[in-house]
């Protein structure tokens, strides 16, 4: 970790359920590719290592990158790291992402074949944050949150996540289990959250994960200029999305 007078990343309550971990954490999900072609195995878990070696201990994965092959790569990273000082976050509920056709899936049997495949690809006894994808309207949250609880309850997840829910679907799974934390974009771009969202996460004691908080990467230095016939394009080059969490 860090030595001498390396900064030293500082860890934080996520939420009021007990959840620890590191300020700054670290999204997996363009290892594999997404925005960029996909990273070799070896260049992937070598940039998880150095990400822990930095004070990074929170590491964000979701079945449909890849699909499958994030988590199998974080899994065999976490072979060569200590599991019990990492924070797991994985994500379900996009059954498949073929756009513009995308299949969102919320059922209890879905729920639970998802988390039995993801702990098997992570090759770990638990996940700690298991995040609902995104929400499928056709099924109710209090099912879905059910199943999870169940799930909770089994010791195969710590706590439960959602990912772009509502106000209103936020406190009807609150309701049935405490949510620890929501990801949600929020970025100098994107401040949607902050009318309802964020008012209501201090209320309830939920945690804030805003992904592409640098605008995913524009903020970050990385656009390219170029001049051609005239006109002006912006290249933006893509990066890791970086995850953190803000005090309330």
């Amino acid at each position: 970790m860090a030595e001498g007078n390396e900064f030293q990343i500082p860890r934080v309550q996520l939420g009021n359920q007990g959840l620890e971990v590191s300020k700054l954490g670290f999204g997996c999900m363009s290892l594999t590719g997404i925005y960029n072609s996909p990273l070799s195995e070896e260049n992937g878990i070598a940039i998880i290592k150095h990400a822990f070696s930095k004070g990074i201990t929170f590491f964000d994965s979701a079945d449909i990158y890849g699909p499958h092959s994030n988590e199998i790569l974080l899994g065999k990273a976490l072979k060569q790291l200590p599991r019990e000082k990492i924070q797991i976050a994985t994500k379900f509920g996009i059954q498949t992402m073929e756009l513009p056709n995308v299949k969102v899936n919320g059922s209890p049997q879905y729920v639970r074949s998802s988390c039995e495949a993801s702990l098997k690809r992570l090759d770990v006894e638990y996940i700690d944050l298991y995040y609902q994808h995104r929400v499928d309207t056709k099924v109710p949250i209090e099912e879905t949150v059910g199943e999870l609880k169940k799930l909770v309850e089994e010791g195969k997840i710590k706590y439960i996540g959602l990912s772009e829910p509502s106000p209103d679907t936020i406190r009807r799974a609150h309701a049935v289990h405490p949510i620890t934390a929501l990801q949600m974009e929020w970025s100098l771009w994107t401040r949607d959250i902050e009318e309802e969202i964020i008012p209501l996460c201090r209320e309830l004691g939920i945690g804030i994960v805003p992904y592409s908080p640098l605008g995913h990467g524009f903020f970050a230095g990385k656009g390219v200029v170029e001049k051609a016939a005239n006109s002006v394009l912006v290249q933006i080059s893509p990066i890791f999305c970086v995850i953190y969490w803000l005090d309330f």
